[in-house]
Order: structure tokens, then sequence, then C-alpha cells
């Protein structure tokens, strides 16, 4: 495929995903007020032969998947080439209501921000599949990891809390943001965002990563300072050594989940506290 046909059809699919986002009726909070789960989302693109993408299996475990590995398990039958598959990768921000609601809140997630996490991945759940069908309409394979039957929660021996392929580290393979204090991915949308992907047959250009360090825009890694998410969590699971997984999950499992079901219905898997009210939760922190 020559270079401007993949400029092409990456502009194709990018056009599509935003198209999707700002106009479909299922990117909705489901409330009263009618108002959208996400605003306007980035999409950027990996080759599946990255080096990143071995680099996180080494680092994370044996069982965190390549872009062939995954897309194997999909199409069993075809035989293709690393450098002829792509990563697309996007970013779903918060809109700047919820963000707002959000940030008055200190021990519980508010009721906008709990929606986000259960009808706004809903919604994104579907645009996943939503880019597997256009992709595959065209004629080109394609697969949402997430969706694949093998994709499991499993065990870091290095970092505990893990799965079989992570969205934020595929969005940061693919330039999309570098991680912060609190294992959150740090966007040019901010860190107050969901994220998604799909493999796909589908040669594109190297990914432009302006970064090299993984938490090059955070400024507790990159500066010595900030640390504002160690005060937002009410779990105290944030720390100067990091984000304590057990200690996060203990308290969303114990504590918000039962407070959002109250409300919801339903448990959610809520509270992205440390999301907002600092300096990264709606762009890249200015180094001052």
């Amino acid at each position: 495929m020559s270079e401007n046909k993949k400029i092409e059809t990456s502009e194709w699919i990018e056009k599509k995903i935003v198209d999707f986002v700002e106009n479909s009726p299922e990117n909705s909070l489901k409330s009263d007020k009618a108002e959208p789960a996400w605003g306007t989302p980035l999409v950027a693109f990996a080759r599946g032969d990255d080096a990143l993408f071995s680099e996180l299996k080494k680092d994370i475990g044996s069982f965190h998947w390549t872009p062939p590995e995954l897309f194997g398990l999909a199409y069993p039958e075809l035989t293709i080439d690393a450098d002829e598959l792509a990563v697309i990768s996007w970013i779903l921000p918060q809109t700047r209501s919820t963000r707002k609601l959000h940030r008055h809140e200190i021990s519980h997630p508010s009721e906008a921000w709990s929606r986000s996490r259960l009808y706004g991945e809903q919604f994104n759940e579907l645009l996943r599949s939503r880019v597997v069908d256009w992709l595959r309409e065209a004629n080109i394979p394609a697969v949402a990891p997430l969706q694949l039957p093998q994709w499991q929660w499993q065990e870091s021996k290095r970092y505990g809390f893990a799965s079989n392929w992570s969205e934020r580290h595929a969005a940061y393979t693919a330039g999309l943001g570098t991680f912060g204090l609190s294992d959150g991915l740090i966007t040019p949308v901010g860190k107050a965002m969901r994220c998604g992907s799909v493999v796909a047959h589908l040669p594109v250009a190297p990914a432009l990563r302006p970064y090299t360090e993984y938490n090059a825009y955070c400024l507790f890694y990159s500066m010595g300072t900030c640390g504002k998410c160690i005060e937002r969590c009410p779990a105290g699971a944030i720390n100067h050594s990091g984000h304590d997984k057990k200690r996060c999950a203990a308290y969303i499992g114990e504590v918000t989940s039962p407070y959002v079901e109250k409300s919801l219905g339903e448990p959610v898997s809520s509270c992205g506290l440390c999301q907002v009210g600092i300096p990264c939760e709606a762009s890249i922190p200015r180094r001052k």
C-alpha cells in the first residue's frame, strides 16, 4: 500500500470514529438532561511491529499480547506480517460538565462520572464493535482485543492487576499520552478520559510519539513537583512511590461501588477522583 493510501485510509477511519462519537444518540449519560458521555475523541495509530509492544510484553508479563498474537487468535487462518497490522487507538474525554461536577466531590464519585463509567463505557464497547464492522465491510480484517473471548484479567509479578491487553498502553504506544503518578494516562485532552482500540490488517506509518519517557507529561516524575492526585485520592492509594492498585480496588469494591448502586441500580467500578482537580485534568500540564 502506498504512503498516500495509508494516509487516506487512516483519515477515513479517524473521521468515522469522530463522527460517530459526536453524532450518535448512544453517546449519552442517559440522564434527564440528555448530556453526552464523551467529548470529541482523539485517534492515533501504531504499527503492529512497533518495538514497544514487545517491550510491554517483557515488562508486564508473557500473557500480554502483541498485535500479531491477538490478531492470530481472531484470524488463525491468515498469515499476516506484523508491519501490515495497525493498532487503532482512541481517547474519549470526559465532558467539561462532568469534570466540573466531579471536581467538587472528595470521597464518592459524582453521579455524572458514574454514568459515564457505566453508560459511557457501554458506548465505548459499541464503538469498538462499529469500528470492527466498518473495517470488515471494507474487506479489512479487524478485531477489538477486549472483545476476544480469551481476554481476561491477569496478575503481573511486577505490577499486580493486569490483563492480556491494555487500552492505555496501546494509546501510549500510539503517541496519545504518557503515564502519571496515579497510573492514569495523561493525554492532550487530559487524564479524565477512557480509551479503546482495534487491531486491523491495515498498513499504516509508524507511530509519531512526541515523547521518549513513559511518564514525560507527569509533573511529579519530570520535575518533582505537583502530586495533587495524592491529595485527591480518598483511599490513600497514591503516594510518592506510585499507585497501590489493591488499596484502590478495595476502596472501589467496598465504598464507591455500593454507593453508586444505590443511585443507578447496579454496582459500578466508579471513582476517578484522582483524575480531576489536578493540573493534568483536561490537558498536558505546563512546566513552570
